[in-house]
């Protein structure tokens, strides 16, 4: 029992994924069906279409079917226009049609990617009615028709089986980003006072940087998908700046942390630091569940009284002149610690605003990270 219990949470914490395997399977065999019965030339072109369109979610489905569309449809009238114009007789004359059907459409992909569509089609449009002696001009409405099926089977399959929304990803996305905030600012203030683990902190930082870019691209599905009037919710912009800004208040920390701190300043921040630190991570900890489950924004009240505790800490330290006498590079460290800390804290509160917004908006219901 302990074991069926382990494997459906496995499961379960990877409901995404599987759903994803789900819409393809199922847009792949309908696809196929469809072709088939519609007696389409080359019923794997709509399958392979299908297969390209069904995304993650439904706004990456709807820009991957808009670019495919769009390059299929620009491949086809561009090869079927020259193979039409330009009659050949050798193999000679197909070559020089080639070249000037993929030359132009390559050089256009390289500027647009998203058109790279366009060479395949012209290519195929040219040389296919070479292999079946058929009309270039019913080769290139073939291909539109393939393609077309295809991409019309994979959106709606999108949209009807299992339909994954970029606004929950969102939620998962975030919440795991303000758990790593939380361990690598963690890491970074213990190290005024025991020193660090490089290792370790090198490891947060560069699962940051490889969550922010997935989440910037689902920001983007989601914006996609609200336009389009396909899902509901808070606009992800200010959720997106404000874990933006928390990351850089992260990076300028771990500038200002990079030796510990004097030792005789060490005995006196040390419990200050401490309760910041406790008080900063349980905050973020919390906002980040509160996001992926749609709970309400955590007290930010405790981060408030732990920042005084710091500040009146820190004058003490200035007024018994403690820094004074200290390298120029340390007593620049000391100050950017509590610039950098004081900016934290404004990024905070807008955390503290934003997840509130979130948590009344919360339609869709939770949302499962995976692990």
């Amino acid at each position: 029992m302990a074991g069926a219990k382990e494997l459906f949470d496995r499961i379960r914490s990877r409901r995404t994924q599987l759903g994803l395997a789900i819409r393809v399977t199922v847009a792949a065999v309908a696809a196929y069906a469809i072709a088939t019965a519609l007696h389409l030339l080359l019923p794997l072109w709509a399958v392979l279409t299908s297969l390209i369109v069904t995304q993650m979610s439904v706004g990456r489905s709807l820009k991957a079917t808009r670019d495919y569309m769009l390059g299929t449809i620009g491949g086809a009238i561009y090869g079927g226009t020259i193979a039409i114009t330009l009659p050949y007789s050798s193999e000679a004359g197909l070559l020089g049609l080639l070249v000037l059907a993929v030359a132009p459409l390559a050089f256009v992909a390289a500027i647009y990617p998203n058109l790279s569509t366009a060479t395949v089609t012209a290519v195929i449009v040219l040389l296919v009615p070479t292999m079946h002696h058929a009309d270039p001009m019913a080769s290139a409405i073939d291909r539109v028709c393939e393609v077309g099926v295809g991409a019309i089977t994979g959106l709606l399959v999108s949209f009807l089986v299992l339909p994954s929304r970029a606004v929950r990803q969102i939620r998962a996305s975030a919440a795991k980003l303000l758990e790593l905030i939380a361990d690598a600012f963690n890491e970074l203030l213990a190290g005024l006072t025991r020193g660090r683990d490089n290792d370790a902190l090198h490891r947060i930082q560069d699962g940051i940087g490889t969550a922010m870019v997935g989440m910037n691209a689902i920001g983007t599905e989601a914006e996609r998908e609200r336009s389009a009037r396909l899902s509901s919710g808070p606009d992800t912009g200010p959720l997106l700046r404000t874990i933006l800004r928390l990351r850089h208040d992260v990076v300028m920390i771990g500038r200002a942390t990079v030796v510990p701190l004097p030792v005789e300043v060490q005995v006196r921040l040390a419990a200050p630091l401490a309760e910041v630190s406790a008080a900063i991570v349980r905050f973020l900890k919390s906002a980040a569940e509160a996001i992926r489950e749609g709970a309400g924004a955590p007290p930010i009240h405790p981060v408030h009284v732990a920042l005084q505790h710091y500040s009146e800490a820190v004058a003490a330290v200035r007024q018994d002149g403690l820094i004074r006498g200290q390298p120029a590079e340390t007593a620049e460290r000391f100050f950017a610690l509590g610039f950098s800390l004081e900016q934290m804290h404004q990024n905070l509160c807008d955390l503290d605003r934003v997840v509130g917004e979130w948590s009344e908006a919360a339609a869709d219901g939770p949302v499962k990270v995976a692990k």
